[in-house]
């Protein structure tokens, strides 16, 4: 396996612990297809009861837990609506479409962040056979491709009261929400509860290897159980995982503030050498978007440079990178990574 000095792809590459893989070695296990698993039952009851919901369901992924939110909600020949760099549209290589018949159409947004004359702009209601429906409002917090942007607290209850006016639900896509909550101090029960479904992600800040809790009422949840079953997913001996994600739930969210300060730094540093690559008072969460472009560079160079000196890093537009601090990249790792981009953004490309 490579070795890096910082390895920011992403904050899905965090490893479990010990003390993780301890908790995981001594998990009481059930078959879960058969609602045996006393571990997945306790996650699913714990997420749920922080997120202000009655139920939850346990998922193998973050993508299949947004995937069984949005067919709860929205029939076939429907839609959805999200802004045009939402995970649900540009990272789930069109699952909507393909296992549910879902259509949809998206809002323009400046870095993620939702405003509400967005969706309300979309949504599309009592229009008979001569239109599509809007049936689902998705809104993704933090904001990934958005550079981990969290979403105003008030921008979401504004749009929560208009689409109940029409009938219209709301799925959150919180894969990231454990972040928005320690950044902005705002209870995950008072996110959670503006919404009719949320999903929730154990395997990337909070350092679980796997899995997933899609959150909402009890008869919603009995019915995505059935769905998860139907596309493939029903697990068996799993509290084996779900042991990781109650240990990540005990240790791991109040230390996320350490991946934001580590953020913060690089992104001020960066800023510094290269003005215009990043404006280092939006760098909220744990994400840094550079703008590459502003230095001369392309993406794709300025990956490959960075990578020469040890530091991986993502592309996400032809002259946009993405970084990631996560619970395996601790201050050495963010200062070499500091010292790698400052390098190579005051270097002509």
């Amino acid at each position: 396996m490579t070795t890096y000095v910082a390895d920011l792809l992403s904050d899905t590459l965090t490893r479990p612990t010990r003390a993780m893989r301890e908790a995981m070695a001594s998990a009481e296990v059930g078959d879960d297809v058969f609602g045996e698993d006393p571990t997945v039952r306790a996650l699913e009851q714990r997420v749920a009861g922080l997120l202000g919901h009655e139920d939850g369901l346990f998922t193998p992924t973050g993508s299949l837990a947004n995937q069984l939110g949005m067919r709860l909600h929205v029939g076939p020949g429907q839609e959805v609506v999200a802004d045009q760099n939402a995970h649900v549209v540009r990272a789930e290589l069109g699952a909507a479409a393909v296992f549910s018949g879902i259509t949809s159409r998206t809002w323009p947004s400046v870095r993620g962040r939702l405003e509400p004359s967005g969706p309300m702009s979309l949504v599309t209601t009592g229009v008979g056979p001569y239109q599509v429906e809007t049936a689902l409002v998705v809104v993704e917090n933090t904001h990934n491709f958005g550079g981990g942007t969290v979403q105003p607290l008030d921008a979401i209850r504004e749009v929560r009261a208009a689409t109940s006016a029409v009938g219209v639900g709301m799925h959150l896509d919180g894969a990231r929400l454990w972040n928005a909550h320690v950044a902005s101090g705002v209870s995950l029960a008072d996110y959670g509860r503006e919404f009719d479904t949320v999903s929730v992600c154990l395997s990337k800040g909070l350092g679980a290897p796997v899995g997933s809790v899609l959150v909402g009422s009890s008869a919603r949840m009995a019915e995505a159980r059935v769905w998860r079953k139907r596309y493939g997913a029903g697990m068996r001996q799993v509290g084996i995982l779900a042991a990781a994600g109650l240990h990540a739930l005990d240790h791991h969210v109040e230390r996320l503030a350490d991946d934001h300060a580590r953020a913060a730094r690089f992104a001020a540093a960066c800023a510094e050498a290269a003005p215009g690559s990043v404006d280092a008072a939006t760098v909220e969460t744990n994400i840094v978007v550079l703008d590459v472009g502003a230095a001369g560079w392309t993406s794709a160079a300025f990956v490959a440079a960075l990578l020469e000196r040890g530091v991986r890093t993502y592309a996400v537009g032809p002259a946009a990178v993405r970084l990631v601090w996560h619970l395996d990249v601790d201050d050495a790792g963010t200062h070499a990574a500091v010292d790698a981009a400052t390098a190579v953004l005051r270097t002509p490309a």
